[in-house]
């Protein structure tokens, strides 16, 4: 395994900010950038952290990611805004396109927005608790390079498409974020970065053949959660976000894991004003709470609920300071120092 160091928050996040300004991107595209890859770092998701921001330079050192457009936004109809991304940076076009979404909200309940041709959004319940934080159910599904092998076969042909549903609660709001593959490919990269093999059943190699190595499973396929169901709630939103957005199908996906083309992934977004009242909001924290106490199969592991662990790590993290791999680290650092 390589060496992994640990770096506090506030210098890591003054780093990834600073290496994005020096990049040209304005001071507050830069903060929402750097915050996202800071909180998937924080959770315990390296794999959609600071690791991608390297590529993410090169991309806009290429012109592949614009670091000043929000996109371009055109309501399609009352309450859906179709976006042209214009290359921009992926949460600079999904957060404008969450703000054009809010004012409609009290007048439609509930709006949508379709994003195409803007760069990787990353960790999608960032995006999720977003919405929560403003009173809103927050639903979000995203499309990737055919990662994800059909359940029955060996052949990378899906994404591996994530969904996030965020919830408010009385407490803390309900965050689900999850892949439809058994991981994420950038959890793949993550482990061959740190050196760390794979779990058993996560994914074949180039001949089809299961694999633990990270390396081999990078030009291989992931397997579908949950066999054939989640192979078939992959292909539900491998064809919804095709159909709304306009984007590519996996076979002809490229950009969120290579500094070389275009993204011509697919975003939705969808806002839902619950018009819950807080007796309601109440009766749901008291419902998580219940299942949290609920028997559990091992006494020393109580039942969790989605989100749990990551808000845990965080806090974890921002006590102790957040792992990095050294390697990475000082690819970082000497970015910056040669700017």
């Amino acid at each position: 395994m390589g060496l992994v160091v640990q770096v506090s928050e506030t210098s890591l996040r003054g780093l990834c900010t600073g290496l994005l300004e020096v990049w040209g991107v304005p001071s507050e595209a830069a903060r929402l950038q750097a915050e996202l890859l800071i909180e998937a770092e924080l959770r315990g998701l390296p794999s959609h952290g600071v690791m991608r921001l390297p590529r993410l330079l090169k991309r806009i050192e290429s012109g592949l990611a614009d670091p000043e457009t929000k996109g371009r936004q055109h309501w399609r109809a009352e309450a859906v805004l179709e976006v042209d991304g214009l290359r921009a940076l992926g949460p600079v076009a999904l957060m404008a396109a969450m703000d054009a979404l809010a004012p409609a909200l009290p007048q439609t309940g509930l709006a949508m927005a379709a994003i195409h041709n803007s760069n990787h959004i990353g960790m999608l319940a960032w995006y999720a608790e977003a919405a929560a934080e403003r009173g809103l159910i927050g639903i979000i599904v995203s499309t990737t390079e055919a990662l994800v092998h059909p359940y029955g076969g060996t052949q990378a042909m899906l994404g591996t498409n994530p969904i996030a549903i965020g919830i408010p609660t009385a407490d803390a709001p309900f965050i689900l974020d999850l892949a439809t593959g058994q991981v994420s490919m950038g959890k793949i990269h993550s482990h061959a970065l740190r050196g760390e093999p794979l779990d058993e059943g996560w994914a074949v190699d180039a001949a089809g053949r299961p694999t633990r190595d990270a390396e081999a499973a990078r030009q291989g396929a992931i397997a579908p959660f949950g066999g054939a169901k989640g192979y078939g709630l992959g292909l539900a939103v491998e064809l919804l976000v095709a159909m709304l957005a306009g984007s590519e199908l996996a076979p002809g996906i490229h950009g969120t894991l290579d500094a070389t083309h275009p993204a011509n992934k697919g975003d939705v977004l969808i806002l839902i004003d619950p018009g819950a009242s807080s007796e309601r909001a109440a009766r749901l924290s008291a419902y998580l709470d219940m299942l949290r106490s609920s028997r559990a199969l091992d006494p020393a592991s109580p039942v969790a609920i989605p989100g749990d662990g990551g808000r845990k790590r965080r806090q974890a993290a921002l006590r102790d300071g957040v792992d990095i791999p050294e390697a990475l680290l000082n690819e970082l650092r000497s970015l910056r120092e040669n700017a």
